[in-house]
């Protein structure tokens, strides 16, 4: 047969052709002009005038697979044309994709080749545009060690032999216009690699949108159109923003905040939370939403933590321009909205990046460089241009395409370790013999230069558990570049000082303490998130010890405490009105628990504690100052109590905290105070209104000339029980 239609022809018929432009479509030979195309069991094929229908020239296949090659003699110049061909004797009119030349440039090439194509989402995937007046799709993918990439979908039947892509042989990718394709298509990419395997059909890397778990299509999907009404708060965001400004973070799971249990316990959608979490955060006083990650994930249980789809809002809850609907309203609201960016790993599913061209391509081929085996995920290559290319401009695009304000990346100690959790023998070390991943922080600084150069007004977190020196430092001194870090210490402390019964707590106050020894050498945010109300470790209510009274004060009062303490501040949904069970991404919160006074009181706590944080700037502009605070009493482990002052040096204000840990009243407690005068007690946590005893000094107390603490001045004060209170000075 080869002898019979030519080796081109053959390679064709079997998709195996890697320049399959050269042989389809439009060629010009001696006498005249050949249309080839190749149309699996087509009976007939016409070539006709786009513009009056008639036809040109007809031809029945010269292969019975559907090959057919017709012969024009009478042109001398290219020329448009259509095809109508026949499959049971049923008549079908479309374009040739194989008569559109390339559309991608060469310095889009030069550029992605080089790493430094930062909109990679504007150029690579599946884009609606229009080529000599005809609508369609441009399929491109990044794929350099591929034999044949053709996409896939319900346009064609999912036959890999209808559209093999050109390739680009300076950059590694391959293209296609595809003509009548319209958003809503759903396709993928075969991909053969050069020993001639045809990898698992892989979704787009570059999707913005895909099919709803189990289904795992790229989805074609247009962004034009939607109509953002949020320019105020994009003008003036970068001045809400910084280190001497309040941030106060609710931390949510979209498919579990709240569910409509009349229709199946069905979780909300982007538009239905717009109108329902929007305003529920907003009364309560945050001024942050923190979404556990939007990007496109498979399995439910992950959380998210394992995208597959880095560009594409999940599906679960609504189309693109829903996500941006919520986004929308969040910043009409006030309210900034951070996401959490998951780049240190991706998951092995098949339809993934696992093994993309046949090669491993996003991840190291090492799996001691490659693979977390406690996760069962692999690690990006961030050495690789391409790959880290890749990652920069997802960042960018969440900024871009969805006016997101933050990004909190997920598990960067897994990144700057070479040995994170490994054993001897099961790392490499980099090339001066040391466990750090010199290529992954390459690539954490330039994330940060990048955000905060092209997105004024935005920020990064870093979720990261170690000693690393100077993560939220800029990168000109030699830090990653971050503007916040999660203070995954202070959390452990401090959650495992308040889980004691109060009668130990006297010998365990270094861990209350021992988090101002390093305070100050970040810019730190507390969280108490997700990850501390699952897998056993149990609800913050249910962690509390004692009887049911004391555990609603505990959880009062630790929730105070933290709220006093230097730092930015993040709770994860169903806190702030102590859940009880422990959190489950299949089920909505625990809102029926809100009918008891008890749990109403810590939804009333946690907004007042978001009041004072935001009108009171002791509480928050010297957060990552050690002028900002100052030790009253540390020391007094008998009676369990705990006392600082949170100052504003600009203004000269201050504000005097202390905390009882143990269920006994503090009466006649001497405390020394700054100055002498009269002080407001501003909050109680042992307030009636939270649910408290309503144990306090009567709104006000009034210093004596009697030094205490190492100050010049004290007052007695009655300390409530298991509670914190806070005093401002009255200025005349």
């Amino acid at each position: 047969m080869t002898n019979t239609i030519g080796a081109n022809a053959e390679k064709i018929i079997h998709a195996d052709h890697h320049d399959p432009f050269s042989y389809l479509g439009l060629h010009k030979v001696k006498g005249g002009y050949h249309v080839r195309a190749f149309f699996p069991d087509a009976e007939k094929l016409s070539v006709i005038d786009p513009v009056t229908g008639e036809r040109i020239a007809e031809s029945k296949p010269i292969h019975p697979s559907g090959l057919f090659d017709i012969e024009i003699k009478d042109r001398t110049e290219r020329f448009t044309y259509r095809f109508r061909a026949w499959w049971n004797d049923t008549e079908h009119e479309f374009e040739d994709p194989y008569r559109f030349g390339a559309i991608l440039g060469e310095l889009d090439r030069h550029l992605l080749s080089e790493g430094t194509h930062y909109k990679t989402y504007e150029k690579l995937g599946a884009h609606t545009i229009t080529v000599d007046g005809i609508d369609g799709v441009l399929f491109s993918v990044w794929a350099p060690n591929a034999r044949r990439v053709s996409v896939v979908g319900d346009f064609n039947d999912w036959d890999g032999r209808r559209h093999s892509m050109r390739v680009h042989a300076d950059c590694g990718i391959w293209e296609i216009f595809v003509p009548g394709v319209d958003v809503g298509a759903l396709y993928k990419f075969e991909i053969k690699s050069q020993d001639g395997t045809i990898q698992p059909l892989k979704a787009d890397p570059y999707a913005l949108y895909m099919e709803q778990a189990p289904g795992t299509a790229s989805i074609v999907h247009d962004l034009d159109g939607y109509k953002w009404s949020d320019n105020a708060w994009m003008t003036q965001r970068i001045e809400t923003v910084g280190r001497d400004m309040p941030m106060s973070i609710y931390e949510v799971h979209l498919g579990s905040w709240r569910r409509k249990v009349e229709e199946n316990a069905r979780p909300l959608t982007y538009r239905e939370l717009a109108d329902e979490l929007i305003p529920y955060v907003k009364e309560l006083g945050f001024t942050h939403i923190e979404l556990l990650p939007v990007s496109e994930f498979p399995f439910d249980g992950s959380w998210g933590y394992q995208p597959i789809g880095l560009f594409a809002p999940t599906s679960r809850f609504g189309e693109p321009n829903d996500f941006r609907y919520f986004v929308d309203q969040c910043h009409n609201a006030g309210l900034g909205v951070i996401i959490d960016w998951v780049v240190g790993h991706f998951p092995e599913d098949s339809h993934g990046l696992v093994h993309f061209d046949g090669t491993h391509l996003y991840e190291h081929s090492d799996p001691r460089l490659g693979r977390h085996s406690d996760w069962g995920t692999l690690i990006y290559n961030f050495g690789r241009t391409e790959v880290a290319n890749y990652l920069l401009s997802n960042a960018l695009y969440w900024m871009d395409a969805f006016h997101i304000d933050g990004l909190r990346v997920d598990a960067v100690a897994s990144m700057l370790y070479l040995d994170y959790s490994r054993e001897e023998g099961q790392w490499i070390p980099n090339e001066y013999g040391g466990n750090e991943n010199l290529e992954a922080i390459h690539f954490l600084k330039r994330l940060n230069e990048l955000v905060y150069e092209q997105y004024p007004g935005t920020f990064t977190i870093a979720e990261e558990s170690t000693a690393w020196p100077m993560v939220s430092r800029p990168t000109y001194i030699g830090g990653l570049g971050f503007g916040f870090k999660w203070n995954m210490g202070w959390m452990h402390d401090t959650l495992r000082f308040i889980s004691r019964d109060p009668i130990y707590r006297q010998h365990h106050f270094d861990d209350m303490t021992f988090g101002l020894l390093y305070a100050f050498h970040e810019n730190f945010v507390l969280p108490i998130s997700h990850d501390e109300v699952v897998h056993g470790k149990r609800s913050l209510i249910d962690r509390m010890p004692g009887d049911l009274w004391q555990q609603f004060a505990n959880l009062r009062l630790y929730l105070s405490f933290m709220y006093a303490h230097p730092g930015k501040k993040l709770l994860f949904m169903g806190a702030e009105f102590g859940q009880r069970g422990e959190w489950n991404h299949n089920q909505s919160l625990e809102w029926h628990l809100l009918e008891h006074s008890e749990h109403r009181g810590i939804q009333a706590l946690v907004a007042k504690l978001n009041e004072l944080y935001l009108d009171h700037a002791p509480l928050h502009a010297m957060d990552h100052e050690h002028t900002g605070f100052a030790w009253i009493e540390c020391h007094d482990r008998e009676q369990s109590v705990l006392s600082f002052r949170r100052i504003d040096p600009n203004t000269g204000r201050e504000i005097i905290v202390l905390c009882n840990f143990t269920p006994e009243v503090r009466y006649n407690y001497r405390h020394g105070m700054p100055t002498p005068g009269q002080y407001a007690e501003i909050f109680n946590s042992d307030s009636a209104f939270f649910g408290g005893s309503n144990t306090g000094n009567g709104g006000s107390v009034t210093t004596e000339d009697i030094p205490a603490h190492g100050l010049n001045c004290s007052a007695v004060l009655t300390v409530p029980p298991l509670a914190v209170i806070m005093l401002e000075q009255r200025k005349n």
